[in-house]
């Protein structure tokens, strides 16, 4: 007994009891698939696949062309709507990458993702809203940032343990510790994931909160004209007073004076600057060299993402002597630049 299958070529399969049913002129056995053996039974089911999905390649071919012209022509309208509206499409890409994942979560059953998101999301709500109250309480800018700044440490550190722990099981390391390749991969491609995610989510709020508290504390606005003096003594970031002089070492935190003259505490100017991701001083809207100003954007958490010689860069652009909490680290630098380029 015959089957056909595509390309007009048969296969031959031993003789059995079969019952023939004729259908549009042609004769067709039907047979117990319990019959034949487990060879046969696949060379049978094989057949029916290949008539099932014949003529679908032309098919799977317009596929391919219209998701191509679908990505080429989602990305132009993404790139037109992010030049003519900043503002809603920061907004809307924000709500997106914050609350789409909750759908999967719940679907997948993926409760530890789903427990950390909940508790980032409580803390990250309260934060925004004390961020976006008129008038703004004085503590709220350094509460902000501090907040941030604790995100944008754990999720430094879970991102460079996690790279780390995916180079490891690639040169095979892992095996010394009797760990399977894909447990320890798995282990930290789901490190490198809550750190690129949680490291770009607080990077977007910080800076749509930083927008709300400079424009509330009146210092800054978007023209240019800030519609407060600001005192020599007073933060422009906080409005807060300054005590520690520019020369003096602080118990907790430094003061940092720019090159346009305006001082400002440590934690405001680094969370303007670098949460925030501000380029210009708050007050007057000079330009501002991140590169120059914060190589080490967080110098507490020195001995991980190394300090080397940002330190005295540090020094010299913000008149302020070196400090020296922790010993450099010159051989982490690369990994830190490396790590953020892909956050």
């Amino acid at each position: 007994m015959s089957f056909e299958s595509p390309g007009s070529q048969y296969f031959t399969l031993p003789v059995f009891p079969a019952v023939p049913v004729r259908y549009s002129g042609t004769v067709f056995y039907q047979v117990d698939m319990s019959d034949l053996s487990p060879e046969e039974q696949w060379r049978v089911e094989h057949a029916r696949m290949h008539a099932k999905h014949r003529g679908h390649e032309a098919m799977h071919a317009e596929m391919v062309l219209i998701l191509i012209a679908t990505l080429v022509v989602a990305q132009l309208l993404l790139v037109q709507w992010k030049q003519r509206h900043p503002r809603s499409y920061n907004m809307v890409t924000l709500f997106q990458m914050w609350v789409v994942p909750l759908y999967f979560t719940v679907k997948l059953h993926w409760w530890r993702f789903l427990v950390i998101w909940i508790l980032f999301s409580a803390v990250t709500a309260f934060v925004t809203f004390r961020a976006t109250r008129k008038p703004l309480v004085q503590t709220t800018p350094r509460l902000v940032y501090k907040w941030f700044l604790l995100i944008y440490k754990i999720s430094y550190a879970t991102g460079i343990v996690g790279y780390m722990a995916v180079m490891f099981t690639l040169f095979g390391l892992n095996l010394l510790f009797k760990i399977k390749p894909e447990d320890a991969m798995d282990f930290g491609i789901s490190l490198l994931f809550y750190g690129l995610y949680y490291g770009v989510l607080e990077r977007d709020f910080a800076e749509m909160c930083a927008d709300y508290m400079a424009s509330t504390i009146g210092f800054y606005s978007e023209s240019g004209m800030p519609t407060k003096h600001l005192s020599d003594s007073v933060c422009a970031v906080c409005g807060q007073q300054i005590f520690v002089d520019v020369s003096e070492e602080g118990i907790i935190e430094n003061t940092y004076r720019l090159s346009c003259n305006h001082v400002f505490h440590e934690f405001c100017i680094r969370g303007w600057c670098i949460v925030g991701k501000k380029q210009t001083c708050p007050y007057c809207k000079e330009k501002v060299d991140l590169k120059r100003m914060f190589s080490n954007p967080y110098p507490l958490f020195g001995f991980l993402l190394g300090m080397g010689s940002g330190k005295k860069v540090l020094a010299s652009t913000l008149h302020l002597r070196p400090p020296t909490v922790f010993p450099p680290a010159p051989s982490l630098v690369h990994t830190h630049h490396s790590i953020w380029l892909m956050m």
